[in-house]
């Protein structure tokens, strides 16, 4: 069977509008666009997949159960849209910076664990996030294709990917 290849999205900033340290399922707003890129994305045969630091678990400023109420709302509104996505493509790193983990981006932890769970072409693979730290943890993976979009704004998929 052939590898498959992934689109990584960054959640807050990319999936999300970044209110900052959004752990409330009402603070939660996608980006204007961001589900139409992903349905595109997915038309052409990549598997939409999350990754995502999530230092405010680590921080104490919400619960992991909080993340996955809020995780739940994402992938039911995604579906919704069309998008074929479940928990098991939303990879996160609850760790705060300090904790020195192998999975917070900049390290390829959640990229390379995505890898072996879903047996992923990384070199035709995808990467957009809105920090460098995002770009540096896909390049460290093998990640063949990185855009850095501004926080909030998401590009067209044509416009991505060279159409």
């Amino acid at each position: 069977m052939a590898k498959r290849k992934a689109l990584f999205l960054d959640r807050d900033g990319v999936i999300n509008v970044d209110h900052g340290y959004v752990g409330r399922v009402e603070d939660f707003e996608f980006v204007e666009g961001i589900l139409e890129l992903i349905r595109e994305a997915e038309a052409e045969g990549y598997l939409p997949i999350v990754v995502t630091n999530q230092s405010g678990i680590g921080r104490g400023y919400y619960s992991e159960a909080d993340f996955e109420k809020v995780t739940a709302h994402m992938l039911e509104k995604m579906q919704e849209a069309g998008i074929g996505i479940g928990r098991e493509q939303v990879f996160f790193c609850p760790h705060a910076p300090e904790e020195r983990c192998a999975c917070r981006k900049p390290q390829p932890g959640m990229f390379l664990e995505a890898a072996r769970r879903f047996d992923l072409e990384l070199p035709a693979s995808w990467m957009i996030g809105d920090k460098a730290t995002d770009i540096e943890a896909a390049e460290a993976a093998g990640v063949g294709h990185r855009a850095l979009v501004p926080p909030d704004q998401a590009l067209q998929w044509k416009e991505l990917n060279g159409f």
